[in-house]
């Protein structure tokens, strides 16, 4: 990406966050800063891995590179990082990370204007400060857009927000399809059986086995996505399938790079996810997702879009936001059944057919009119 000449008081500085899911859903801050002026630019600055989800957002003008990992302080580095900055002479920096050290940047680059949440002691970093009330901001997609410049309670009610819509390019499609010798002669399921933050977010592998047996018995065809930490549950969802089936799946985790798994999971006709990050981007590709929820919330990050559902149990025990059941049984998990996320799924291709009888109809009416 390329930055073009824009005025000074149209150039933002976002510091994005570390999480695939919150990269996502931080693209509806973007769009509602682009909303309320279409010629602002809007450059982010984050880990070298966003790179994949952010030339995939036409909002985003720039990508600044973040060198330093997670945790890692190194003061001279981030004023060094700074002072670079000095010569782009944004207006504002909108920060959506709520730590201390993600403050300093924006300050030693002379950024007039530094928006976000207080955090961790702040004050004199930042000079636009917000309070976040999380009993009115319940969304982790709501508090990223509250930062954004004259926003009402009303742009931060659900059906306000801008839906995250990441957009891929056919040629790019086209290129991973080959080199992975992939087709698309039958509907796609993606399974994404992994999830970063721990075991209590994992749907049991022999649940993802007996989703994609059944989807498979009825023509389709299961990609399993996801980080070489997923292989080994990819392989065993795989074995447990091939014990009662003559299909498999085919298992990408671990070899697809996150702008491979981006374009690839375009082509899917459904997305079932654990909440991860993979989630989230499956509903910005579009696609219909079913998000399975244990341990966290699925009022707190569900997946955005009206092709989106969610499944959970509600047990008395949940969401706990463990990483690790407690308990010892994981039942938020163990016991949503497959048949459960099998329905959503139905129920999500039956609105959507009846949303596509309905455009068809309309269709139909506008040419008849002419």
């Amino acid at each position: 990406m390329n930055s073009s000449t824009v005025p000074n008081s149209s150039k933002i500085l976002i510091i994005g966050p570390s999480w695939v899911g919150d990269m996502v859903m931080a693209q509806s801050l973007f769009m509602a800063i682009k909303q309320q002026d279409p010629a602002v630019q809007i450059d982010v600055m984050a880990p070298a891995w966003s790179n994949a989800l952010l030339e995939r957002m036409p909002e985003v003008t720039d990508v600044i590179d973040m060198p330093l990992g997670h945790g890692q302080l190194q003061l001279k580095l981030r004023y060094q990082l700074g002072k670079s900055l000095r010569q782009k002479h944004y207006s504002q920096a909108i920060l959506l990370p709520n730590s201390l050290k993600s403050a300093l940047v924006p300050f030693w680059a002379s950024i007039p204007k530094r928006t976000g949440y207080v955090g961790e002691f702040r004050y004199g970093l930042l000079n636009d400060l917000h309070h976040l009330d999380k009993s009115k901001l319940t969304m982790t997609v709501q508090r990223f857009v509250a930062l954004a410049n004259n926003v009402t309670e009303k742009d931060l009610e659900i059906d306000k927000i801008p839906v995250p819509s990441l957009q891929v390019k056919k040629e790019n499609v086209q290129t991973v399809l080959d080199e992975f010798k992939l087709l698309t002669d039958k509907p796609v399921l993606a399974l994404c059986p992994g999830a970063e933050y721990g075991p209590a977010k994992q749907w049991p592998a022999r649940h993802y086995a007996s989703l994609a047996k059944e989807k498979m018995a009825q023509g389709w065809q299961v990609w399993l996505f996801g980080s070489q930490k997923d292989h080994e549950i990819a392989e065993q969802i795989n074995r447990i399938i091939e014990q009662e089936s003559e299909h498999t799946a085919v298992n990408l985790c671990g070899k697809t790079q996150l702008a491979q798994a981006i374009d690839l999971m375009s082509l899917s006709n459904a997305v079932v996810s654990n909440d991860s990050g993979l989630m989230h981007m499956g509903a910005a590709l579009g696609v219909p997702v079913v998000g399975v929820y244990g341990s966290s919330d699925p009022k707190f990050t569900p997946p955005l879009g009206d092709n989106s559902a969610m499944q959970s149990l509600n047990l008395d025990c949940s969401p706990c936001f463990k990483r690790i059941c407690p308990l010892g049984h994981t039942n938020c998990l163990e016991k949503l059944s497959p048949k459960m996320v099998l329905e959503a799924l139905n129920n999500i291709a039956a609105d959507l057919d009846v949303l596509e009888t309905d455009d068809a109809a309309m269709m139909k009416s506008d040419r008849s009119s002419v």
